[in-house]
Order: structure tokens, then C-alpha cells, then sequence
């Protein structure tokens, strides 16, 4: 697999971050990249879903086989954003009301979350409490999007939005094994930023993730990227990730997105943002609890 680096990757200058890089280089390089103490549940979801004749049956047995994940898959298909009044008391009736995108993206969400409780990552619990708690209002705000202003799946948008920040992740439980240089922030965020794009890549490509979430997840944060046609995952991905930055300060809003190309394509202007929060935020906070934030 060929790794993307960084044109140009200013990180501080001491050893300690550049020997950090370095390790991430020739990790990334291997081809097999993992996020550790990832739960065995969630490999083989993955492993099963990735099988072009899987049945029902099959994802059954997997997701069955642990009875916390059946039991949040219950919960998100009871959701406001998933229920249609009627509720589903069995895992079957559950996974065939969600698809399997859904029940791909409610296993990584499981996974990650139960990442808090691993022994080895000690001491990041708040930090992967923060960064969790980011990555599922992004993902619900996606969803939301998706569905109201655009034609993309709102599934697949929830997919991509939890997995925005996978690359950050990954670094973090990597730099915990380096305590000085995560104690050193401008040289960790800058390592961050340079490279949490390249390293998402090669993590979803090990996943067989599908090819628009991983370039969704590789664009969204160009605000200025040009494309011909409707809106797509990698706009619904960037206008979601604006809104949950500044959801807080709604006067803001339109503000902060003047210039960004993926909301024009989306028509979207200041009673847009407003309406959307403001109708959506129960919705929001719902499937956020559902994905264990």
C-alpha cells in the first residue's frame, strides 16, 4: 500500500517528535495498521460484512455473540432516528431495520468506546472520552445532514462521521507510549495535524472501509475543495464537522462558513443552520447516547 505523507510536515523541532514521526512512517508502511485493544467483536463484524455473500444469519451469530454490542444495536434501532413509532424487542427484526452500514458503524462505535476501558491506555480516558464525544455528534450531525439537504445515505454519513477522527485516535494511543512528547502539546499537535489524515487512510484501507468514506475522510477539512455536481459525503462531512465546532455559538454560524464551497452546494445559508439545529438537537443527543457517548 502506497502512504500519503504530508507535502510538507512542520513539526517541532527535537528529537523526541522526530523519532515519533519516523515510527509512524514505517508503521503506516507495513500495510498493517490496527487500532489497539480494538475488541475482537468488532474485527470479526468487520471481517464478516467485508464478505459479499454474507447473510443475515451470519451477522447475526457475530453481533449475537456479544451481548452488550446486541443490546446497543437494539437501542440504536429503537432510536428516534432509526424507529418509525414501532419498537423491535429481537436482535434479528433490529439488524433488519438498521442494514448493514448501520450495524457496521454501531460495532466501530461500540469498539472504540470500550477502547476507554483497556488497561494498556491507561491515563487517556478523559482524553478518548473528548474525542469520542466529538466524533459521535459528528456523526449524528452527518446523519441529519445528509438526510435533509442532500441525496448522500444518511447511513454511510454516520459511517464517515465517526470515523473522522480515527486518525487522531491512532495517534494518540501510539504518542501514550512516549509521555514526554504527549506532555509536550505544540510538538503533539503538530504531529497531529500533519499526519492524522495519512494515517486514517491507511487504517480504513486495512479495514476495507468504502472508498468514498475514506476520501471523505481525507477531504473534509479542505474548505475550499472544487467539484462538479451535487453535494457529496465529503461536504456533508466538512458542513457536519463546522456545525458541531461551532453548534454552541449559533450567531457564529454563518460567520465561520462564509467561504466554504461545500455548503454553497448545499444552499445553505443562516436560517438553514438555525433550523437545523434547533429541529434536529433532540435527534442529535438521542443517537449520540445510542452510539455510547
Amino acid at each position: 500500500m502506497t502512504v500519503t505523507q504530508p507535502q510538507s510536515a512542520p513539526v517541532a523541532p527535537n528529537k523526541l517528535a522526530f523519532e515519533f514521526v519516523q515510527f509512524l512512517a514505517q508503521e503506516l508502511s507495513s500495510g498493517k495498521v490496527e487500532l489497539p485493544s480494538f475488541p475482537d467483536v468488532a474485527i470479526k463484524v468487520r471481517k464478516v460484512l467485508a464478505d459479499d455473500n454474507v447473510n443475515l444469519d451470519m451477522v447475526l451469530r457475530v453481533v449475537g455473540s456479544e451481548p452488550a454490542l446486541a443490546a446497543r444495536l437494539l437501542q440504536i434501532a429503537n432510536s428516534a432516528a432509526m424507529s418509525n413509532g414501532t419498537p423491535v424487542h429481537d436482535l434479528r427484526k433490529a439488524v433488519q431495520r438498521m442494514g448493514l452500514t448501520m450495524v457496521r458503524s454501531a460495532s466501530i462505535a461500540f469498539a472504540m468506546a470500550q477502547m476507554k476501558k483497556a488497561p494498556d491506555l491507561k491515563g487517556l480516558e478523559d482524553t478518548m472520552t473528548a474525542l469520542w464525544q466529538r466524533c459521535t455528534a459528528v456523526a449524528a450531525m452527518a446523519h441529519v445532514v445528509a438526510r435533509r439537504m442532500t441525496k448522500v445515505n444518511p447511513d454511510t454519513a454516520l459511517l464517515a462521521g465517526l470515523l473522522h477522527g480515527v486518525g487522531e485516535l491512532y495517534i494518540l494511543t501510539r504518542a501514550h507510549r512516549h509521555p514526554e512528547l504527549f506532555a509536550d502539546r505544540p510538538a503533539y499537535d503538530a504531529i497531529v495535524r500533519d499526519w492524522h489524515v495519512s494515517v486514517a487512510q491507511a487504517l480504513l484501507e486495512n479495514w476495507e472501509i468504502a472508498e468514498d468514506i475514506v476520501r471523505a475522510v481525507s477531504e473534509f477539512e479542505d474548505l475550499d475543495r472544487r467539484h462538479t455536481g451535487p453535494a457529496d459525503l465529503s461536504d456533508v462531512l466538512t458542513v457536519a464537522r463546522l456545525m458541531v465546532s461551532y453548534q454552541e455559538y449559533p450567531e457564529s454560524i454563518e460567520l465561520n462558513m462564509q467561504g466554504v464551497s461545500a455548503r454553497h452546494r448545499m444552499s445553505m445559508d443562516s436560517s438553514s443552520y438555525g433550523a437545523l439545529i434547533l429541529e434536529s438537537k433532540d435527534q442529535i443527543k438521542e443517537l449520540q447516547q445510542a452510539l455510547g457517548a
